[in-house]
């Protein structure tokens, strides 16, 4: 590395090869840290065979070394397929395809099947973010491998990317923020353009819901009556829903999810991303990071969600749930009742966030139809390296098109806000 002699890169073949507390303590020194990153959700991924060279995931982590310190480290795979990334490239393998190019093997700096948006490039410091990124872009041309993508990237990560080059894409998610909006004439509640940036910060902490009712009451006629008539649906069918958090969650319980949630990939004619094994490991060494809700008829469980649950950094040592972000991951039902899904991935998980004082709901990739049960868009960002001069060209070309097209979509959606506003 010419511009540090002092700093050593080294590629690792396995997350385990890294030492989980050396990880741990540099990702919490980042901006905006998610569960997901952790060395414990990494390892599980790879030790339970749902992240590993059988699946196309072949870790090839990037790690910068002062010594015997680690100082810059990211997840690293290559891949010959663009399965569970949730940033849409297979246009552009096909144009390489056509070509006669290969396009994979690829390089992601991402967590797999993990649509979060997070920190990607752990760093002791923006030099080192930048050399991370020279490192792992040096060593993929090296190899031959095509391109380089930092999916879901925070905002350190796409500034310290577009400086060393790599070229931005654009999308839209809709998160839920547990603030009651402050009305005024014809003022929107949505948050603007690009408020994912401060998605580590949230704030507004003074004005949260008191309950949920007090939620409804912000929310525009119209979709205050469907909530209310989805919901009372549900309980007319005679669903009742319970939930757990960490060590609380039986092993039956775990065991139930994962028949749901197995189900709901087999319906749709593909095999789960995640083992049950991934998921044991989980409640063996990430209990506190998941929250599960059981919906039951008649004693009977039918139906689970599974959240995740995450610490907003503080400055301080509180772990109070005001300082919690949650996220929804998984869902499944064995039985059919209608408007189930909504009331199991939505209805009960913010209920509990404002019961909880959680600053903020993620609902995960895409799904304009949460706009309806006040989630508001945001926009997530991936960064992206091209090895071949040609393509990069094109694929930038592209990129500016596609991303007026998300700006005007994020335009239109700020102009349907889901919460009344007064005259």
């Amino acid at each position: 590395m010419a511009e540090e002699a002092a700093i050593i890169a080294r590629v690792l073949a396995s997350p385990l090869e890294v030492d989980a507390a050396a990880w741990n303590a540099l990702l919490a020194q980042q901006s905006h840290p998610t569960p997901f990153l952790r060395h414990e959700y990494l390892a599980a991924l790879h030790e339970s065979g749902s992240a590993t060279p059988r699946t196309g995931w072949t870790p090839r982590f990037m790690t910068l070394w002062e010594g015997d310190t680690l100082v810059a480290a990211c997840p690293l795979y290559l891949k010959n397929h663009s399965y569970g990334e949730y940033v849409f490239d297979w246009a552009w393998a096909s144009a390489y395809e056509q070509h006669g190019v290969p396009y994979y093997p690829k390089a992601v700096v991402a967590v797999p099947f993990t649509p979060v948006p997070g920190t990607r490039l752990l760093a002791r410091d923006e030099a080192m973010r930048a050399l991370l990124v020279q490192a792992v872009c040096q060593w993929c041309e090296q190899e031959g491998v095509s391109s380089v993508h930092v999916l879901f990237a925070s905002g350190d990560d796409v500034q310290t990317s577009a400086e060393r080059g790599l070229k931005l894409r654009h999308t839209v998610q809709f998160h839920w923020k547990n603030v009651a909006p402050t009305l005024g004439t014809g003022v929107s509640s949505l948050p603007p353009e690009g408020a994912l940036a401060a998605l580590g910060r949230p704030g507004g902490g003074s004005n949260q819901f008191t309950d949920f009712d007090h939620f409804l009451a912000s929310l525009s006629q119209d979709k205050r009556k469907k909530i209310r008539q989805e919901r009372r649906r549900v309980a007319e069918a005679g669903v009742r829903f319970r939930w757990s958090r960490g060590a609380d969650i039986s092993a039956a319980d775990w065991d139930f999810f994962y028949r749901c949630y197995e189900r709901t990939y087999l319906e749709h004619g593909n095999p789960p991303y995640l083992t049950r094994d991934f998921f044991a490991r989980m409640a063996a060494h990430m209990p506190e990071a998941w929250l599960l809700f059981v919906a039951e008829r008649d004693g009977r469980p039918i139906a689970t969600s599974l959240i995740a649950i995450g610490a907003i950094p503080s400055g301080g040592s509180s772990q109070k749930d005001s300082n919690l972000v949650a996220y929804g991951r998984y869902w499944g039902a064995l039985e059919r009742v209608d408007c189930l899904h909504f009331e199991a991935c939505y209805y009960q998980p913010l209920q509990w966030c404002i019961a909880h004082g959680v600053q903020r709901f993620e609902g995960g990739a895409q799904g304009e139809h949460k706009m309806a049960r006040a989630l508001l868009p945001v926009q997530a960002t991936s960064a992206h390296w091209l090895a071949h001069p040609a393509f990069a060209e094109a694929v930038e070309r592209f990129l500016e098109r596609e991303g007026a097209g998300v700006e005007g979509y994020l335009q239109e959606l700020q102009a349907r806000s889901p919460f009344k506003t007064m005259a």
